[in-house]
């Protein structure tokens, strides 16, 4: 039988709060085989997990402050970006691209406001590997499935207009497949190849 791509939205979850059980929301909303991969976004595992700062106990650094002034920002929100940056990569009008404390380079750290409380911003997870393990155990013990669990969350890329969603978390599933020292169908080696699955999924 040949293989087959489906993709089934989990419908029907609720909002999300800091300690709600991803695992257990999915699995009660889906009957779930082995071999699934389960997609979430980062965004639910962040209020999950209580990832979130609250604008009003930010005091803005007098860099953030002088930023904020030239593009007319909120400076709690540009001094949140900072924190969770261990270096600026550019400075690209209004959007300071970021290297963040995982290793991800992207607009603005991570950091957002949309689909959270007024007066509140969102950070990324923690450990996006150990969240999505910890969510695939969790949803073995639950119903004795073995899924993969992919948390993605949404990046800009360079030169390219759009965004697209790319994976920050993995478990269960190998995030890249290596096919140097491989071969081609016309024989020749592949060199460079590493094809990104997880980000692809």
């Amino acid at each position: 039988m040949p293989h087959a791509l489906t993709i089934v939205p989990v419908e029907g979850l609720p909002e999300i709060e800091s300690g709600d059980d991803i695992a257990a929301l999915v699995a009660d909303r889906f009957d779930l085989l082995d071999g699934d991969i389960v997609v979430i976004t980062s965004k639910i595992v962040s209020k999950a997990e209580g990832c979130s700062i609250e604008l009003a106990d930010v005091l803005p650094s007098s860099f953030a402050t002088e930023w904020s002034q030239r593009w007319e920002k909120d400076a709690r929100i540009v001094e949140i970006v900072l924190r969770e940056s261990v270096r600026i990569v550019r400075q690209a009008g209004p959007v300071l691209i970021t290297e963040t404390r995982h290793g991800f380079v992207c607009a603005n750290a991570g950091v957002d406001l949309s689909n959270v409380d007024t007066g509140f911003a969102a950070l990324l997870p923690i450990d996006g590997d150990r969240s999505a393990h910890r969510i695939r155990n969790s949803i073995k013990a639950e119903i004795g499935v073995d899924v993969g669990v992919v948390i993605s969350d949404t990046f800009g890329r360079a030169w390219r207009n759009g965004l697209t969603d790319v994976a920050i978390g993995v478990a269960g599933i190998a995030a890249i497949v290596d096919l140097r020292g491989g071969a081609d169908d016309r024989g020749q080696e592949l060199r460079v190849t590493e094809v990104a699955i997880a980000d692809e999924i």
